[in-house]
C-alpha cells in the first residue's frame, strides 16, 4: 500500500460527507437546506482538492496501476480491496471530482424540496462513480459499479420531472438485465483464473471457446451503459425527466462506464473475441452515428436533443476502441473527456433558461442574444465544440477516431465522418431556433443573463474545452503508455492463442 491510502480518501471522502450532513444538518428547513448544499459543496470541493495530487504525482512514463492500495478483504477466496489507477483510470477520477462540485453548485436554487437527502444522494454517488474507476478486483469493481445506479435511481425519481418513475424503473431494468449477465461472466473468469486480481486477470489466457461468451455477456452490460443502438431508448427518457444536475453527472461520467469497461475488461482479457465481434461493433456503431444524429434533427425538446446527441458521439467512442490501433484508442479516450465536458455544459446551457421560465420546447425560445448576450456566447462555445470545431476539445477525439478508423475500414470511417456533417446540422439548428431570430415570446422579454453563480460553474468548463483543443498533448502523454501496453496485450494474447490478426495494423 502506498504511504498515503490516497485512492481510499478520495472514494470515501464523499461518503463521510454525506454522513456529516445527515447527522450534523437539523434546525429549520431553511437551516437544513442551507447547511446541506454547504456541507456538499465543501465535501465535493474537497474531494477535487484530493484528486489533484494525482495529476502532478503520476508518473507517465510507465503502464503500471500507480497509488495502488491492497487489503486483504476475503482471503479464503483471494478477494482483495484492491484499488489502484493507470493512465486511462486516472483521467476519468478527476472528470467526476470536477463534475460534482459542478452539479452541487447547478443545483443551488433548482432543488428547493428535500435539499437534504439530494445532497445526501449526490455525495453517496460521487463515492461509488469514483470507486469503480479505481477498483482493480472483479467482485469490487462489480459491487462499485451496480451501486452507482440506487443513488440516480433515487436522484431521477424523487427529484425528476412528471414521468421520472417510468424514467427511473426504465434504466433500472436495462442496466438489471446486463448486469445479471456480467456477474455470471465474473463468475466464469474467477473459476477458469482462480483470481478476481484483475491486473492478474488481463495477462490471463482465457480459452478461446470460453472468450465469446464472456465478451458477449460484458458486452450486455457495457452497451447499455454506453449507450449503442439499439438499447439506447432509456437515455431520453433519463435526460428529459432528470433534473439538471442528474443529467450533467449522467451525460459526462456515467455514459462512460461503458468504454471503460471495454477497455479495461473486453480488449486486455478477451483479445480473440474482441476481434471476432470487432464488425459487429463498427456496424452498431455506424448506425448509432447516423440513426441518432437524424432523430436528433427531428426534436422539439432541448434536453431530448442533446440527449441523442451523446448517443451518436459515443458511437465515435466505441467505434474507435475497436480499432485495436494506437488512434483509434486514445481518440476514444479523448473523446469520451472531451464529452464529458462538453456534453456537462450543454445540459447547464438547457437549465439555465428552464430554471427562468420552466420549458424546454424550442419553439418557446427565440432572440435570447437580444437579452442574454453573455449566455448566448457561452452557448456558442460549447456548440462549437460539441460540432468538433478545430481548437475545441471535441475536434481532436474526432480526428483521431478517424485517423484509426480509415487504418481499419476506409468505408466504416467515410459513414462515421457522416456524422460529423449531421452533428453540425443538428447543433446548429437548435443555436439558431433558441438564439436568433426575433424576440417575440412574452416570457423571454425581462429573462435575465448569467449570474456570478452561473459563471462560476462554466468557467472551468470553457477553460477545459480550449485546453483540451489547443494543448491535446497535456491528456495524450498520460494515456499514450498505457494505451500502448493494452495494444501491445492485445497482440502477445492473439499470438499466443494463434490468431496473429493484428499483423501490419
Amino acid at each position: 500500500m502506498s504511504e498515503i491510502p490516497l485512492l481510499s480518501l478520495l472514494t470515501f471522502l464523499p461518503l463521510i460527507g454525506a454522513g456529516m450532513i445527515l447527522v450534523l444538518a437539523r434546525g429549520s428547513d431553511a437551516d437544513v437546506a442551507r447547511n446541506s448544499r454547504w456541507g456538499a459543496l465543501w465535501t465535493s470541493g474537497a474531494t477535487f482538492l484530493v484528486s489533484l495530487p494525482l495529476w502532478f504525482k503520476f508518473d507517465i512514463t510507465t503502464a503500471n496501476f500507480q497509488f495502488v492500495e491492497k487489503i486483504e478483504w476475503m482471503p479464503q477466496f483471494g478477494i482483495s480491496y484492491h484499488m489502484g489507477v493507470d493512465g486511462i483510470s486516472l483521467l476519468f477520477v478527476l472528470l467526476t471530482t470536477l463534475l460534482t462540485p459542478l452539479c452541487i453548485l447547478a443545483s443551488w436554487e433548482a432543488i428547493k424540496d428535500r435539499v437534504k437527502e439530494y445532497m445526501i444522494s449526490f455525495l453517496i454517488l460521487e463515492t461509488f462513480m469514483i470507486g469503480m474507476f479505481c477498483a482493480l478486483d472483479l467482485f469490487v469493481f462489480y459491487i462499485f459499479f451496480e451501486a452507482v445506479l440506487i443513488p440516480m435511481f433515487i436522484i431521477i425519481g424523487v427529484w425528476g420531472g412528471p414521468r421520472r418513475v417510468y424514467a427511473a424503473f426504465k434504466l433500472f431494468l436495462y442496466t438489471l438485465l446486463g448486469s445479471v449477465l456480467m456477474l455470471v461472466a465474473m463468475l466464469a473468469m474467477y473459476f477458469d483464473a482462480g483470481t478476481s486480481n484483475m491486473v492478474e486477470l488481463m495477462s490471463h489466457n482465457f480459452p478461446v471457446s470460453l472468450q465469446p461468451w464472456l465478451w458477449l455477456a460484458f458486452f450486455a452490460s457495457f452497451a447499455v451503459k454506453v449507450p449503442m443502438w439499439p438499447v439506447h431508448t432509456w437515455l431520453p427518457d433519463a435526460h428529459v425527466e432528470a433534473p439538471t444536475a442528474g443529467s450533467v453527472i449522467l451525460a459526462g461520467v456515467l455514459l462512460k462506464f461503458g468504454g471503460y469497461g471495454f477497455l479495461r475488461f473486453s480488449l486486455p482479457m478477451f483479445p480473440d473475441a474482441s476481434v471476432m465481434f470487432a464488425s459487429l461493433i463498427f456496424t452498431l456503431s455506424i448506425i448509432a452515428v447516423i440513426y441518432t444524429s437524424l432523430v436528433a434533427l427531428a426534436q422539439t425538446d432541448m434536453k431530448k436533443l442533446i440527449a441523442y446527441s451523446s448517443v451518436a458521439h459515443m458511437g465515435f467512442v466505441t467505434a474507435g476502441t475497436f480499432t485495436l490501433n494506437i488512434h483509434g484508442i486514445e481518440g476514444a479516450i479523448y473523446q469520451m473527456l472531451s464529452h464529458g465536458i462538453v456534453s456537462a455544459a450543454l445540459f447547464l446551457i438547457v437549465g439555465v433558461v428552464y430554471d427562468r421560465i420552466h420549458s424546454r420546447e424550442i419553439s418557446d425560445y427565440g432572440g435570447l442574444v437580444k437579452r442574454m448576450p453573455a449566455y448566448s456566447l457561452v452557448f456558442m462555445l460549447f456548440m462549437l465544440a460539441s460540432v468538433g470545431l478545430p481548437g475545441t476539445g471535441g475536434f481532436v477525439g474526432e480526428v483521431l477516431v478517424l485517423v484509426g478508423l480509415f487504418q481499419v475500414n476506409t468505408w466504416v470511417a467515410a459513414f462515421a465522418a457522416t456524422g460529423v456533417i449531421l452533428g453540425a446540422a443538428y447543433m446548429l439548428y437548435l443555436y439558431r431556433r433558441i438564439i436568433f431570430g426575433q424576440l417575440t415570446k412574452e416570457g423571454l422579454m425581462k429573462i435575465k443573463d448569467l449570474s456570478a453563480r452561473e459563471w462560476a460553474i462554466f468557467a472551468p468548463l470553457i477553460v477545459l474545452t480550449l485546453w483540451m483543443g489547443i494543448y491535446p498533448s497535456s491528456f495524450l502523454d498520460f494515456m499514450h503508455v498505457s494505451v500502448e501496453n493494452l495494444i501491445k496485450q492485445v497482440e502477445t494474447a492473439l499470438v499466443v492463442s494463434g490468431q496473429a490478426v493484428l499483423a501490419g495494423r
